[in-house]
């Protein structure tokens, strides 16, 4: 358990604890400062990346804990680019710059999008609305659409019908010809031949032809055509209910599918109205900037240590073992 904090620290920074635990306590102060620094901006991005998860993503608690871990990870593994480095060179220096800047708005937009959620709430009545009534008229012109089509086929329909009633009024019942066909042989006479009888048959056939009255077959179309002119007629209401109803089923729907980019509409809006929330959203930023940019001031303001200098005389001694080795080859 000795040193459970240095060992830690050496885990998040990259540092080697089997050289650091030889080193002076300038060294160990060094590894204490960075972990502290990035353990700041981890805390601070697995909650931006949780928030995201949960508010955008739609995660579940387990999909918002990963996509916090995940941005711990990003967040590390960047800045060991800064820990690790003995002597960070210039364009080093102006990369991680460039990359807090833009980590610092990302991290501003996404925490002010939940600080200013009841603001942004109030102001996405009016754009939801603005939007529902751009979106309304040829929603409301294709309903109108379809319920003319209705109408013209109710019509045709109805009328159809109607004749059917009216020539089964008139004809109430119909005349069904049946035609049977019977097919007999009979004897027509006999032929003597060589001492043989021979009989000659005659094939006559009889057709019988019966009449009976039976109800019109248009009586059976009927139920089926009610049935379809009933269906056609509730699908009418229905759409007439649509169209009565539409806008406030139009802004709900607009409501729920308000996404990350409406909201950074949102807040344009919001900070461009308002001198006071810009000044905060720029607050915001600064902070997150020179969180960002801590570990970077912290490497740039101290001096080599013991533990850099360890690194880089065992790097002068493996490369001069080295050289050695190429010159005993040749």
């Amino acid at each position: 358990m000795k040193h459970l904090w240095i060992r830690f620290g050496c885990f998040i920074t990259g540092y080697n604890y089997n050289i650091l635990r030889n080193c002076s306590e300038a060294a160990f102060k060094s590894v204490k400062k960075y972990t502290a620094a990035m353990l700041i901006v981890c805390i601070l991005w697995f909650f931006i990346g949780f928030t995201f998860a949960h508010r955008y993503l739609s995660l579940n608690l387990p999909g918002c804990m990963l996509a916090g871990a995940l941005s711990i990870i990003i967040i590390v593994q960047v800045e060991k680019q800064i820990v690790l480095s003995i002597n960070p060179h210039r364009l080093l220096v102006i990369s991680r710059g460039c990359l807090a800047l833009m980590m610092s708005v990302l991290g501003a937009v996404i925490i002010d999008q939940i600080l200013f959620e009841k603001d942004i709430e109030i102001q996405k009545i009016s754009y939801v609305s603005e939007k529902v009534d751009r979106i309304l008229p040829s929603k409301t012109e294709e309903l109108r659409k379809q319920i003319a089509t209705l109408d013209t086929t109710i019509s045709k329909k109805e009328q159809e019908r109607g004749n059917y009633v009216e020539d089964i009024s008139k004809h109430p019942t119909t005349t069904a010809t049946t035609t049977q066909r019977a097919t007999k042989r009979a004897p027509e006479h006999t032929i003597t031949s060589s001492g043989r009888d021979s009989t000659i048959w005659k094939t006559t056939s009889d057709v019988t032809v019966a009449s009976t009255l039976v109800p019109n077959p248009k009586i059976a179309l009927l139920p089926s055509l009610d049935a379809a002119i009933d269906a056609m007629r509730q699908q009418k209401a229905k759409k007439e209910n649509e169209l009565l109803y539409i806008k406030p089923a139009l802004e709900k729907e607009m409501k729920a599918s308000t996404g990350f980019l409406d909201e950074l509409t949102i807040m344009k809006q919001m900070l461009s109205a308002s001198y006071i929330a810009m000044c905060f959203w720029f607050l915001w930023i600064l902070f997150f900037l020179f969180l960002e940019m801590l570990v970077l001031f912290s490497k740039l303001g101290d001096k080599s240590n013991d533990y850099e200098k360890v690194v880089l005389h065992h790097m002068n001694l493996q490369m001069r073992r080295l050289d050695a080795l190429g010159k005993g080859f040749e």
